[in-house]
């Protein structure tokens, strides 16, 4: 599995949360398989977004879309400060309980 791994500061969750909650479609045709939100601390405004794809290809795709999404004016008014997004191969899982 491979993993685009995207880390960057909002201006409100909520109103972030919003928009791309209308990605769905978006990330569906594009191969995302299963994502994950998580907040730098409780409340706060820097997520680490965890986008699951089958292949690396699919996942370096999705990239130039993101990139694509992030140049819009609407993310300009939704983001804050610096943004990055790497593509990370799963090399292990373990479930521990």
């Amino acid at each position: 599995m491979f993993t685009l791994h995207i880390s960057h500061q909002v201006n409100d969750y909520d109103t972030w949360k919003a928009a791309f909650d209308t990605f769905d479609e978006v990330r569906r045709d594009n191969g995302v398989l299963a994502y994950r939100i998580a907040r730098g601390e409780p409340g706060g405004n820097h997520l680490h977004i965890d986008l699951d794809f089958g292949t690396r290809d699919q996942a370096r795709a999705f990239s130039a879309v993101l990139e694509g999404i992030w140049r819009s004016p609407r993310a300009a008014a939704l983001l804050a400060g610096d943004r990055t997004a790497e593509i990370r191969d799963l090399a292990e899982q373990h479930t521990l309980v």
